[in-house]
């Protein structure tokens, strides 16, 4: 696991699953897939995911934390090239006007993928820290769901 900070605004996360890209990028588009590692901890629920993966298309999570608490993302896809790089929005329901931007890439490696996470456009550097956070956790599920 890398963690490299380019700049105050943005954080990017590699790493490296024991599984094909195709498997990699249909845990992250498929929603029935999604919600079963989308979240920042073990502790959070299974996840509510809706997807449209393309170009103009929408998704929302809802997840559900441990005190009971729901967090409400969601964006629009602006760049889907399957198996190889998705770009999107992201903003929380409760803080619309602070629009981030995400790219996941998936990167064959031999019988490996590496997928390499950017996340840019935070609001600040607080809300770039609770994302790290929350994105380890989440990647850390997947790795858990791809390896069952």
């Amino acid at each position: 696991m890398e963690i490299a900070i380019d700049d105050k605004t943005s954080l990017q996360i590699r790493r490296t699953y024991k599984a094909p890209v195709a498997a990699v990028y249909a845990a992250w588009t498929d929603p029935e897939q999604m919600k079963q590692w989308v979240g920042p901890g073990d502790a959070w629920g299974e996840s509510e995911v809706t997807t449209d993966v393309r170009v103009g298309g929408r998704y929302r999570m809802v997840m559900h934390a441990p005190d009971g608490e729901v967090h409400r993302v969601g964006g629009v896809f602006r760049e889907v090239i399957p198996n190889k790089k998705l770009v999107y929005t992201w903003a929380w329901e409760s803080t619309p006007e602070r629009e981030s931007l995400v790219t996941v890439e998936f990167k064959p490696s031999g019988h490996e993928t590496e997928l390499v996470l950017t996340h840019r456009r935070f609001f600040d550097t607080q809300a770039r820290d609770r994302h790290q956070q929350g994105w380890n956790g989440s990647l850390d599920r997947l790795g858990r769901f791809l390896s069952r």
